[in-house]
C-alpha cells in the first residue's frame, strides 16, 4: 500500500491518450472506442482541462438528450479533475478513488502531464502484490525458502 504510482507507470508506461477541449464528443468517443479507453485526458493549449469519461456520455450526453455530434467535449468533460504526483502511495490512490467517486487520475509532475493511473491499473498491482507475497508464504511454509 506504500508503493508510489512512479512504480506503476514504470510498469503501464507514461503514453496518455490526449483530446481537445473542443473537440465533439463524437470525436472523443470514437477515440475512445478505436483505443479501447474509458476516459480521456482533455487539453487546452496544451495543459490538462479536465477528464471526458464513460460516465460522462452516459450521463451528461445520453442521459441529458445531447448531440454528440454537436456537444463539445469542453461543455460536458469533468474539469479540474483531482490529480495526484508520482509520489503518491497506491493507498492514497484508493483513497482519493473512494472519496472523489472517480476511476482515473492524472499524474503531474510540475503542471505536465506525466501518466494516468485507472482503478484497474492499482487492481492488477495488488492483485499481483497478494500472488507474490501468497507463493512465498507457500515456499516458507513448505521449506522451499530460505530462512
Amino acid at each position: 500500500m506504500n508503493t508510489p504510482v512512479s512504480v506503476l507507470l514504470a510498469r503501464k508506461g507514461h503514453s496518455v491518450q490526449t483530446i481537445a477541449a473542443s473537440a465533439t464528443v463524437a470525436d472523443a468517443v470514437r477515440l475512445m472506442n478505436e483505443k479501447r479507453m474509458g476516459s480521456i485526458v482533455v487539453t487546452e493549449q496544451g495543459k490538462l482541462a479536465g477528464i471526458f469519461t464513460e460516465r460522462d456520455v452516459l450521463t451528461r450526453i445520453v442521459g441529458a438528450g445531447r448531440d454528440p455530434a454537436q456537444t463539445l467535449v469542453a461543455e460536458v468533460m469533468s474539469a479540474n479533475p483531482h490529480t495526484i504526483t508520482p509520489m503518491t502511495t497506491t493507498g492514497e490512490v484508493m483513497e482519493v478513488f473512494t472519496h472523489e467517486r472517480c476511476r482515473h487520475l492524472p499524474v503531474m509532475v510540475e503542471g505536465k502531464l506525466e501518466g494516468l493511473i485507472s482503478i484497474g491499473d492499482v487492481s492488477r498491482w495488488l492483485t499481483d502484490v497478494h500472488k507474490s507475497e501468497a507463493e512465498q508464504l507457500r515456499q516458507y511454509i513448505s521449506g522451499g525458502y530460505p530462512t
